[in-house]
C-alpha cells in the first residue's frame, strides 16, 4: 500500500473519529487525545494522521497536504471548496447549525445583527429567507453576543441545546443538520487511486 495522509479535526469530532478508524483497522501508534504530537503514524506505518483545527482540514486536503480528511459538514459549507470530493456521510459528530437568540415577544428590527463564525452559511440562509441582516464575525463564546447587546441573533452549532439554555438563549430555526464527512483530494483520487479507494472502503464499511 502507498503511503497516505489523513487529516483529522481536533475536539469532539476527533474523539468520535478514533473508534471509527480503529474499527476500520487504522489504529494510531498513540491516542492523539493524550499525545501532544500533531502528526501520528498508524501502527502499520503506511498511514500518517495529522491533527488540525477543524477549519484547516478542508484546506490541507484541498491543496494536497493530506489525501483524505474527516471534517464536519459545517466546515464544507463554509469553505465552499472546489478542490475536494465529499465522499461519504460518516454519521458521527452529529449536531445542527441553528439560529438562536434571547427569547423575546418583540419583533426583531428590520436589519438584525447576527454574530457567527459561519458567515458564508449565515448570509446564504438569510438571503434564501429574504431577510436582510448584518453579519458580525466572531470566533467563539457566541452566546455572549446577544447577552451583551453585540448582536440580536447568533448562528452556531447546537448539540443538546444545554449551553444555549444555560445562557438564557433560545433556538429559533435549524439551518442544516450537520455530521462528519469523509473527503478526498481530487488529485490523490487519481494518482493514488487504488490506495485511496481501499482506505475509503475500509472506513465506510464500518459506518
Amino acid at each position: 500500500m502507498e503511503e497516505c495522509r489523513i487529516a483529522l479535526a481536533k475536539g469532539r469530532l476527533l474523539k468520535e473519529s478514533i473508534p471509527l478508524l480503529e474499527r476500520a483497522g487504522l489504529e494510531m501508534v498513540a491516542n492523539p487525545n493524550d499525545d501532544r504530537r500533531l502528526i501520528l503514524n498508524s501502527k502499520d506505518k503506511n498511514i500518517e494522521f495529522v491533527i488540525l483545527r477543524a477549519a484547516d482540514v478542508v484546506t490541507y486536503v484541498e491543496y494536497g497536504a493530506a489525501d483524505l480528511g474527516i471534517v464536519g459538514k459545517d466546515m464544507l459549507m463554509e469553505e465552499d471548496s472546489r478542490g475536494i470530493y465529499e465522499l461519504y456521510d460518516l454519521g458521527i459528530g452529529k449536531c445542527r447549525l441553528s439560529v438562536a437568540g434571547l427569547p423575546s415577544p418583540q419583533k426583531l428590527k428590520y436589519r438584525p445583527r447576527v454574530a457567527t463564525k459561519y458567515c458564508l452559511s449565515a448570509r446564504r440562509y438569510f438571503a434564501q429567507c429574504n431577510k436582510q441582516v448584518g453579519i458580525i464575525k466572531l470566533y467563539g463564546s457566541m452566546e455572549m453576543a446577544p447577552i451583551l447587546g453585540l448582536a440580536d441573533l447568533i448562528v452556531d452549532l447546537v448539540d443538546s441545546g444545554k449551553t444555549l439554555a444555560a445562557n438564557g438563549l433560545q433556538e429559533f430555526e435549524t439551518i442544516k443538520d450537520i455530521s462528519a464527512r469523509l473527503i478526498a483530494n481530487r488529485t490523490a483520487m487519481k494518482i493514488k487511486d487504488r490506495t485511496v479507494k481501499n482506505l475509503v472502503e475500509q472506513i465506510t464499511n464500518v459506518c
